[in-house]
């Protein structure tokens, strides 16, 4: 069996991003991956700006003196060009407003004291005070975004903010989706002696829709080795990646291998975690084109990963490895989800041989507390958690040790 980094580096190391790009609108790209530098045309602000509600004035008009009274000249809301600042006089100024030619500061207006036409200015500023250079956020011709950047809400205002109307992003990348077992029933049927409902598909076409794949169903398959070759076959011929879930084990109904192993190759199959070990990694040939030769290994398969049945394993799995895998395809830079150092407020006296990820969540101490059923049939854990806790092998956990914490709020991102 491999150990987690050893499985993970062999998925990453195969996963190229995927070719194809699109201009969409800049509102419409959330979740989406650049493939192209975003560069601002402009600076921003695009001119001196007032960070106070108050007075923009001449510093040497007061000469030095703590206080002062001056003329007020004009009055600048936001959105409006100013006059250049007639010397000797002050201009009344709004949170946002350009501020005026010849003045150098602003004196908020909790330090004036105003009287019709005039204003009494009660403090000395310093030149530059409340005033927000042009260019202090963005200059003019900086890559604010690069290629391979995950599109966030702040994201796209950053975009939006140097006035960029649409974005150069990858396509979606297209997964095929299925899920075997005869045991399995879709809720709303009947749950027949020895059915299940089909927990996973729920599950794993949540996650796919929220890393935006592009998502083909094809339901549950049959139990049976050629419905199983049949729809990777037709799965292969239009998506980037097959998913799986169930029949990657080795019981005598568990048709997932050796079908992968027909229609194309396994080139990873048992990883050495809990929960989750019979994980598999390979490709499914793709028909050749008609007038076209499938010289390329890239243009001749279509990645394969198949995930085991039991659904906290699927969960698991598919946030450790099918994620980052996903978003390689996709073009994104940075597919390492951030760790958070946490002490365990709980003892877990047995170690495993295999590296474990156990669901915990974060308390009110801000220690780890751990769920108490730990099998990967409880699906209940994963609601329950904040995290996975990543345990090395045949390692205990003592209460007051600190250990590696992988939140949710990660994975799921």
């Amino acid at each position: 069996m491999l150990a987690t980094a050893e499985a993970l580096a062999t998925l990453l190391s195969a996963a190229s991003p995927i070719a194809g790009t699109e201009s969409i609108p800049t509102l419409d790209a959330l979740n989406r991956v650049l493939a192209a530098d975003v560069t601002s045309p402009l600076d921003v602000p695009p001119m001196n700006t007032s960070s106070m509600d108050g007075y923009a004035i001449r510093s040497a008009d007061l000469a030095g003196q703590a206080t002062g009274r001056l003329p007020v000249s004009q009055r600048i809301p936001a959105g409006h060009a100013p006059e250049p600042l007639t010397p000797g006089t002050a201009a009344r100024i709004f949170t946002g407003a350009t501020v005026p030619p010849g003045a150098d500061a602003i004196v908020m207006q909790e330090q004036t004291e105003a009287s019709g036409a005039e204003v009494t200015i009660l403090h000395s500023p310093q030149p530059g005070e409340w005033i927000t250079a042009q260019g202090a956020d963005i200059r003019s011709g900086s890559v604010i975004l690069p290629a391979g950047t995950r599109l966030t809400p702040q994201a796209l205002g950053l975009a939006a903010s140097v006035g960029c109307a649409e974005l150069v992003v990858r396509r979606r990348v297209k997964v095929a989706v299925f899920f075997t077992g005869d045991e399995l029933t879709m809720p709303g049927e009947p749950l027949k002696p020895g059915a299940i409902y089909n927990s996973n598909r729920f599950t794993l076409r949540g996650l796919l829709e929220k890393l935006g794949c592009e998502v083909t169903d094809y339901g549950i398959v049959a139990d049976k080795l050629d419905a199983t070759r049949a729809t990777l076959r037709e799965a292969a011929e239009a998506h980037d990646l097959i998913l799986t879930c169930g029949g990657v084990s080795v019981g005598e109904e568990d048709h997932v291998k050796p079908a992968v192993e027909a229609e194309g190759r396994l080139a990873m199959w048992q990883i050495a975690m809990k929960p989750g070990k019979p994980l598999a990694f390979g490709a499914v040939r793709r028909a050749a084109r008609r007038g076209e030769t499938a010289a390329a290994p890239d243009s001749a398969e279509t990645f394969f990963i198949g995930l085991p049945g039991n659904p906290v394993s699927s969960f698991a799995t598919f946030l450790l490895f099918v994620r980052p895998f996903i978003l390689s395809l996709a073009g994104v830079q940075t597919v390492t989800p951030r760790a958070l150092s946490l002490r365990a407020d709980f003892t877990q006296s047995k170690a495993d041989r295999r590296n474990e990820f156990l669901r915990a969540r974060i308390n009110p101490a801000g220690g780890l507390d751990l769920f108490p059923n730990q099998s990967s049939a409880v699906l209940t854990s994963t609601v329950w958690g904040d995290g996975l806790i990543d345990n090395p092998p045949n390692h205990a956990i003592s209460a007051g040790e600190t250990v590696r914490f992988l939140p949710f709020s990660e994975l799921l991102n």
